[in-house]
């Protein structure tokens, strides 16, 4: 098995292998690992299932423990691909209380930061809105040149052909 991480990366069926894949991305890939599932009124606003986490996020816990809880997301450490939200801590051994790290995968969006232009083009361009009105655009198109088409004349049957 190779040492260096490597984008060319074929999927493996070993486990050991796609943590290896996992631990030793670069941070710019490991950015992509930090999404999460979208609600599902979101996910029909928006018209698609998940987007990249962000700080200000509201989400809501699907599985562990704390499964029901929610919060807003107070920061995402990329390099552990971990996801720290307030209100949601563990108790150390003297007592004192940290912020509990989440795996973005057991989270789910129930209101998004929408704070950033860019991530808001985006999300446009994803697939929500703007591709509807440019759908029924398109459909509008088609049928007005079908109808500006003129019918094609009638081909005389082969039978009438071969006798001339």
């Amino acid at each position: 098995m190779k040492k260096e991480w490597s984008m060319e990366w074929k999927s493996s069926v070993q486990p050991r292998k796609q943590r290896k894949y996992r631990y030793n991305a670069p941070l710019h890939v490991k950015r992509k690992f930090l999404g999460a599932r979208l609600s599902p009124d979101l996910s029909k606003q928006f018209g698609r299932r998940s987007m990249p986490l962000r700080k200000g996020d509201e989400i809501r816990v699907l599985r562990g423990k704390l499964k029901g809880k929610t919060g807003v997301i107070e920061r995402i450490n990329v390099k552990e691909t971990k996801i720290y939200v307030e209100g949601i801590t563990a108790k150390k051994v003297d007592g004192s209380e940290v912020m509990r790290a989440l795996q973005p995968s057991n989270l789910m969006i129930t209101k998004p930061n929408m704070d950033d232009k860019k991530r808001q083009i985006s999300m446009d361009r994803a697939g929500g809105k703007k591709d509807e009105k440019a759908k029924t655009a398109k459909t509008v198109q088609k049928k007005e040149t079908k109808k500006a088409e003129k019918p094609k004349e009638a081909k005389p049957a082969k039978k009438e052909e071969a006798k001339k």
